[in-house]
């Protein structure tokens, strides 16, 4: 058990381990969350404009599941549930706010940020879902909410704005 930062050793020990971190973002010791919602960018520049709605959907929900399992093994590895350096659960909610939010740089950079502040705060009720779901799935989850607020947000801001 590691309950210390893991660095890149521990990254490649293990699959679960790479996809948890984020394939390596985790092993940041400078807030391994925030770079963990910077690699979404790469990887929705990668597949996002190649898919319709519903395949990027598909595949956020596969990452999902994917982090669930990887979460879990891993948090099991660490010792530690919700280990910070796990940031896999931001890259994939992430995704799927890019999948939603328009497709220009000060959208995104918005939700970059507005995600960021959801994920940190942890509004009601974030925080009562991450005491309540154990294990990879709570691990996921919250984020997921995170997401979800930032995703409203944004739509009060557009409509009021805009």
């Amino acid at each position: 058990m590691i309950t210390r930062h893991p660095g890149f050793a521990f990254v490649y020990a293990h699959p679960a381990h790479f996809v948890a971190l984020g394939f390596g973002a985790g092993a940041s010791r400078f807030a391994p969350g925030t770079v963990g919602t910077l690699l979404a960018f790469p990887l929705w520049w990668l597949i996002g404009p190649g898919y319709s709605s519903l395949e990027i959907l598909a595949i956020v929900v596969l990452l999902f599941g994917i982090g669930v399992w990887a979460c879990e093994l891993t948090g099991q590895h660490l010792g530690m549930q919700d280990h910070g350096a796990m940031c896999w659960d931001e890259v994939v909610a992430f995704l799927g706010v890019l999948a939603v939010v328009p497709d220009d740089p000060a959208w995104q950079l918005a939700a970059f940020f507005v995600f960021r502040a959801f994920d940190v705060v942890k509004p009601p009720p974030i925080r009562e879902f991450e005491r309540r779901v154990k294990g990879g799935l709570g691990v996921m989850l919250d984020d997921v909410l995170a997401a979800g607020y930032t995703l409203v947000m944004l739509a009060i801001a557009k409509r009021v704005l805009l």
